[in-house]
């Protein structure tokens, strides 16, 4: 099977990571009409925005039968954890459409902590050592805490919309943060906590997409959490990216192949587990061994806007290979540039922050590209919408090239409280100069 020659593509999500999408998909010259629901101002401009909840699953059928679409593309977990992959193989009417991402049982990867860490543990795939505690077992929690050396890693189970993540240098207090996530911090999120030795090294992202049977390993990425220069601060949903990644050569990419993506695609064929989408591999690099930080089951945001603008060939032949099982036979061209991504967000973020500031500077000529993250149009004019504003993606011959590029992007670009951090890829070209 493949898709039709002309193709009506709905796309679900508003961020940073959907512009970079549609950026994408609108390239092709087999797209007839593209969908965004419910996008923003930059999708805006590459098709249509359309007023759906990504959650609402009885409204996104009924747009897909009334405008003929022929492909669904996933971009929030939440939608893949809540099973809407389920909900389209399961409904007769629609059960034709392919949807790109994995089912609700695939993605308890990313909606389960707990499922994840047993699900390596099962494949032996590398990862820190865990255990996992609910409110009755909270005294053995403590217990494993007194085991371990600091820092500690503490884990919500559930989704926590990023915040449920907590590294904590002080025993008493990470007893502390223990019990009030374990008394309702993060909600049901929460019920389950998972504690985990951590791991020392670098990080970096891999991103392989998967028809269940083959993968195609996209580039991979490496992203800056933290909202101060110098990882300082409080963590946010990303303040930039950069790929590829210097350390992330061919040994240690050959390790991440052999010890976790061929026997995390293995696994999940081997648990009869339908997974037709992206798989988000977090982890770190200690001394050259590749572990598993985290799985996600979608693509990550900012790091979408470093890895799809590397990719030169028809992503339209991606998502039928991921469809219809057939990823063997696409081939993936990958640019060798550098690309880099920094994030504009709103004064505050990541806590209160104003909205609705107007935006300025967008019509300016640019060598980059400006993703919009959290954007709305109000009276004809972009405003700011969200903690996260633009990701400023560029691609160069190097690193220092690639940023010089976004940073006048930048520099051009105008709201009130914009800032972004200046020293996105500084480390990795420390690296490379090395």
């Amino acid at each position: 099977m493949k898709l039709t020659d002309s193709v009506n593509v709905l796309l679900l999500g508003s961020g940073g990571r959907e512009h970079a999408f549609a950026w994408k998909i609108s390239q092709s010259p087999r797209v007839a009409r593209l969908f965004i629901a419910p996008g923003n101002a930059g999708t805006a401009a590459l098709g249509t925005n359309v007023d759906l909840s990504p959650s609402n699953f009885g409204s996104i059928k009924q747009f897909v039968i009334n405008n003929s679409i022929n492909l669904v593309v996933v971009g929030p977990e939440e939608s893949l954890v809540k099973g809407i992959y389920d909900f389209f193989h399961e409904d007769s009417d629609i059960h034709h459409v392919p949807v790109i991402g994995p089912s609700a049982l695939g993605a308890k990867l990313e909606g389960s902590k707990d499922f994840a860490k047993a699900f390596m543990a099962r494949h032996g795939i590398p990862t820190a050592a865990y255990r996992s505690f609910t409110k009755e077992t909270l005294d053995k929690g403590y217990a494993f805490l007194e085991s371990l050396k600091a820092p500690y890693v503490l884990k919500a189970d559930g989704l926590a919309a990023g915040k449920g993540v907590l590294i904590v240098d002080d025993l008493d207090e990470a007893k502390r943060e223990l019990r009030e996530m374990l008394g309702g911090k993060f909600g049901a999120a929460g019920n389950t906590v998972v504690i985990e030795e951590c791991l020392k090294g670098i990080e970096c992202s891999v991103f392989v997409a998967t028809d269940g049977e083959h993968f195609a390993v996209l580039p991979e990425a490496k992203d800056y959490k933290r909202i101060g220069e110098g990882d300082t601060g409080l963590n946010t949903g990303g303040m930039g990216a950069v790929s590829p990644v210097p350390f992330a050569d061919e040994a240690f990419m050959q390790r991440v192949r052999d010890e976790i993506i061929v026997p995390t695609v293995a696994g999940l064929r081997a648990e009869k587990i339908d997974y037709k989408g992206f798989i988000f591999i977090g982890l770190m690099n200690d001394g050259g061994k590749p572990y598993v930080i985290e799985y996600n089951v979608r693509m990550g945001d900012p790091e979408t806007e470093v890895v799809l603008p590397r990719i030169e060939s028809d992503i339209m032949g991606l998502f039928e290979g991921m469809a219809f099982g057939t990823l063997d036979k696409h081939t993936l061209k990958i640019s060798p540039r550098t690309a880099t991504t920094v994030v504009c967000v709103s004064g505050g973020y990541p806590g209160d922050y104003a909205k609705g500031m107007a935006i300025s500077g967008l019509d300016q000529p640019s060598e980059s590209t400006v993703f919009h993250a959290g954007t709305a149009l109000k009276g004809g004019k972009v405003t700011t919408a969200g903690g996260r504003v633009l990701a400023v993606t560029s691609l160069g011959d190097t690193i220092a090239d690639a940023l010089a590029r976004s940073y006048a992007t930048i520099d051009r670009i105008d709201y009130e409280g914009k800032y972004c951090r200046r020293d996105i890829g500084q480390d990795l070209e420390r690296l490379v100069k090395a």
